[in-house]
């Protein structure tokens, strides 16, 4: 009788099973305009700490679906939670969805362990840079570029100038320092059970199930069956969002009635190519 009126109960009032906290962590890293709130630290804290602080959850669950961006937002998430891992001795369970690629592989090694969908995309780990050049244009519609500077490199890989062989040279000597640390990373991570794979470092990225033959995840499999499976029948998997400010964006981003002009019009659209040239690059 009494298991009968217990089912009556709302959910939240129900003791039934365990309960797993999920943050999801989807889109493009750092590319954050007054309109589109890009993945970074400040827009998933709040999140986590709640997460991590729920006492009797006997894990952390996360989604990553993200293909990459910043390298700096994409680090500063992934010591995040390894470090309210530690904190609250959570086991971090991360489940990917459509893609993990580069910073949203970098995030994904924060996990204990690393679940994949067998179709999704994994691994692309490198560090790319990209842009455009218009002197050509400056000239034929008769524009003259002006800049004047107090440092001989203060305005290096400029849009608007000639490319000089000097400066991508130096744009390749920080990306390859980057790439290096992205290594270690996955090295200290997985590296007791990453294959001898040549391509594992090139950027190159394979679907889930590959990508479990590299190393590069533990599992394939989706969250719900994968928490019911570990922790009962009966556990449920509880999303933790951002809160919702006064006109109800989430938190930790841009408010969309704050002082949006013009330039950030601009600025969003050009934020938008970018995150669609992102996905584009993994067929999504």
């Amino acid at each position: 009788m009494f298991d009968k009126l217990r089912k009556l109960l709302p959910k939240k009032f129900r003791k039934d099973g365990k309960v797993v906290p999920v943050v999801r962590l989807q889109g493009p890293i750092g590319m954050a305009t007054p309109l589109r709130p890009g993945l970074c630290l400040a827009s998933v804290a709040l999140p986590l700490e709640k997460a991590f602080s729920m006492k009797k959850a006997p894990a952390v669950a996360l989604i990553v679906n993200s293909p990459g961006g910043s390298p700096v937002q994409s680090r500063l998430i992934f010591q995040r939670i390894k470090d309210l891992a530690k904190e609250n001795e959570k086991e971090v369970l991360v489940f990917v969805e459509d893609v993990a690629a580069s910073g949203g592989y970098m995030i994904a090694l924060a996990g204990d362990e690393i679940i994949a969908d067998p179709s999704s995309i994994v691994g692309s780990i490198g560090v790319v840079a990209a842009g455009f050049g218009f002197p050509d244009l400056l000239k034929k519609i008769g524009v003259e570029r002006r800049v004047y500077t107090a440092g001989e490199k203060k305005v290096i890989l400029d849009p608007f100038q000639e490319e000089n062989a000097e400066d991508i040279e130096y744009l390749k000597g920080l990306q390859l320092e980057i790439h290096e640390i992205f290594i270690d990373m996955v090295k200290e991570s997985r590296g007791d059970v990453l294959s001898d794979d040549p391509d594992l470092f090139s950027g190159k990225f394979w679907t889930g199930r590959s990508a479990r033959d590299l190393g590069l995840v533990d599992a394939l499999g989706d969250l719900r069956s994968t928490l019911k499976d570990r922790y009962g029948k009966e556990t449920e998997p509880k999303l933790i969002a951002a809160p919702r400010g006064l006109f109800g964006r989430r938190s930790g981003v841009g408010g969309i009635f704050g002082s949006v002009g013009l330039g950030d019009a601009g600025r969003d659209l050009i934020s938008a190519a970018e995150e669609r040239s992102l996905w584009s690059r993994f067929g999504l």
